[in-house]
């Protein structure tokens, strides 16, 4: 055993192996948040820098779901720094923290747009769907008004009204 930690290198090994990195709880609940609202995504493309948990190529639109303990988080659940093998876990954290910007920065510099949803940011889920709703919408805006107004379809109307008799 190292430090004060309870178990041997090879057991902590074997621990940290079964945490798990994706389909994880919180991530299953954007994502069922993301379908309710239309949006349809790939996930953990390994193309992208980070392997983001959910993206969506056609609105460059990249989004991690971060635990708050794992990626240091500034609430009470990432503020937390466990007693037992305290400079292991400092030291990782600040890795997994460093790792997030330089991903995210490389994922800006290709012309995504990245955004992060925290553990702690799942309730109200009202909150949730409304800044998810934000990031769909705000992209469709954009694209709107650079696209500028869209020419009529073959045989459609400009209005409502019908067609005189």
């Amino acid at each position: 055993m190292t430090g004060t930690d309870v178990f041997t290198p090879k057991e902590r090994s074997a621990v940290m192996r079964r945490v798990k990195g994706r389909g994880t709880a919180p991530e299953l609940i954007v994502r069922r948040q993301l379908w309710a609202l239309g949006a349809r995504y790939r996930l953990n493309r390994a193309d992208l820098p980070g392997k983001p948990d959910i993206v969506m190529a056609g609105r460059r639109l990249a989004i991690f779901v971060h635990g708050c303990f794992w990626h240091g988080h500034d609430c009470a659940r990432g503020a937390r720094v466990p007693k037992a093998n305290r400079d292991y876990w400092v030291a990782k954290i600040a890795a997994n923290r460093g790792r997030d910007a330089t991903h995210g920065e490389a994922l800006r510099k290709a012309g995504w747009r990245v955004a992060v949803v925290w553990e702690c940011e799942l309730k109200p889920v009202e909150a949730l769907e409304q800044r998810l709703r934000g990031w769909l919408e705000g992209v469709s805006e954009k694209r709107e008004r650079a696209r500028g107004p869209r020419p009529l379809r073959h045989g459609a109307r400009k209005s409502a009204a019908p067609p005189p008799p």
